[in-house]
């Protein structure tokens, strides 16, 4: 436990998520407050790790935030935070907002930009001699002309401030991508275009205190996100070999993209593109827990617990050194899909590497964990050919993973 006095931190999620950081919280007896989507209200909140909840109305998933500030400050009558927290993706410009407003630490306005706005991050990771793949924003005919002249298809368009795969669309030509450019009239310059690599992707979760990497680990995904979010396929990730040549690399350049963004203090999850040359071009990043039952992922392989070390983080007094939890050294996969029951049966997935089983509704989904890679190697195999078989309604027929 934290030798910090008692903090009071105001949580914001407008999905559900964030449990074992209230948790957390509440083991450090700091007072918790947590603001969530009215929508959201019957999930299993950690009530017992709240002192107080409210909800926001939230019509087609939004929040009006200048109704978010009032009742924030409404809040503020009675009580000084002393941190506010976003703990999902959508919920970080919230979030620096009422930083801004209320004069409160962390990621302003600007400083956010650089961990939500795809086209921010683009452009800063330029500036600062990253390596990436070609990219132009949708504000001008004459420069998407001359990206198209120069870059061959295909592209890739990206919303800019929308999370993982979300509304990302592969653009086989150069009409095509016009085609787009024009349907989308008044809203393009929400977008990007850049050049679509195949390629495999990683991913690098990190622990950030006053500048240094305190913790990293390096994972790589089975398919890419988008590839399983438009494909319907099984989802996996896997730790990779430490002090492998990838391994290295990808912590390296981890390192090198967070310096550039600007992330002193905090989390991240952040991800990569290795292209078939061996070049690592960095994909994008964000100031929050990776999703998809990544923390499940990293607790396996490591002990650690992303959101709990992330709640003790935020909690430590001004100059406070944060440390860092002994740590396993074994290796850990999750995978996840879709399935077909609503209660799919995992019983048979016995084997005594499974670490945790996923419980919700119409989905499937497992971590294993081993002090010994290729075991992990082996039962990933095996448990992805199951899954296809055992939980989906079709099993797709071509580029099935292998590992």
């Amino acid at each position: 436990m934290s030798t910090a006095k008692q903090k009071s931190v105001l949580c914001i999620t407008s999905y559900h998520k964030g449990m074992e950081f209230m948790r957390q919280l509440k083991r450090d007896g700091h007072y918790t407050v947590l603001i969530t989507s009215k929508s959201l209200e019957n999930e299993e909140w950690p009530r017992e790790s709240l002192d107080e909840i409210y909800f926001m109305p939230d019509k087609e998933k939004e929040w009006h935030m200048p109704d978010v500030i009032k009742g924030v400050a409404f809040l503020f009558r009675n009580r000084n935070f002393d941190k506010i927290v976003a703990l999902d993706d959508f919920d970080v410009e919230k979030v620096a907002h009422l930083r801004e407003h209320f004069r409160m630490p962390g990621m302003g306005d600007s400083a956010a930009r650089f961990f939500r706005d795809k086209l921010a991050m683009r452009m800063r990771a330029k500036a600062g001699g990253l390596p990436i793949p070609e990219f132009t924003p949708l504000f001008n005919y004459v420069a998407v002309t001359e990206f198209t002249d120069r870059v061959e298809a295909p592209y890739i368009l990206k919303p800019r401030m929308q999370a993982g795969a979300i509304g990302m669309k592969i653009l086989e030509t150069k009409e095509k991508l016009w085609e787009v450019v024009h349907s989308l009239g008044d809203e393009m310059s929400y977008y990007l275009v850049e050049k679509f690599v195949p390629s495999d992707i990683f991913h690098v979760d990190t622990i950030m205190d006053q500048g240094e990497i305190k913790f990293a680990v390096a994972s790589g995904y089975g398919l890419p996100p988008m590839e399983v979010a438009h494909g319907g396929r099984v989802f996996t990730s896997r730790t990779l070999k430490r002090g492998s040549k990838t391994e290295k690399a990808l912590r390296e350049m981890n390192e090198r993209v967070l310096t550039t963004l600007g992330l002193s203090h905090g989390v991240s999850h952040t991800e990569f593109i290795i292209a078939k040359d061996g070049t690592i071009n960095f994909l994008e990043t964000s100031a929050r827990v990776g999703g998809a039952n990544i923390v499940e992922l990293i607790e396996a392989g490591t002990g650690l617990n992303l959101w709990a070390e992330w709640a003790k983080l935020e909690t430590l007094d001004e100059n406070e050194p944060y440390k860092l939890p002994k740590l396993k050294k074994d290796y850990s996969a999750l995978m996840n899909s879709l399935a077909k029951q609503e209660h799919p049966d995992l019983s048979a997935y016995n084997d005594p590497e499974v670490y945790w089983k996923l419980n919700k509704p119409y989905h499937a989904g497992l971590v294993l964990s081993s002090s010994d890679f290729d075991r992990i190697t082996e039962l990933l195999t095996q448990y992805v050919d199951r899954f296809y078989k055992d939980f989906f309604i079709t099993v797709p027929m071509k580029d099935k993973p292998s590992y």
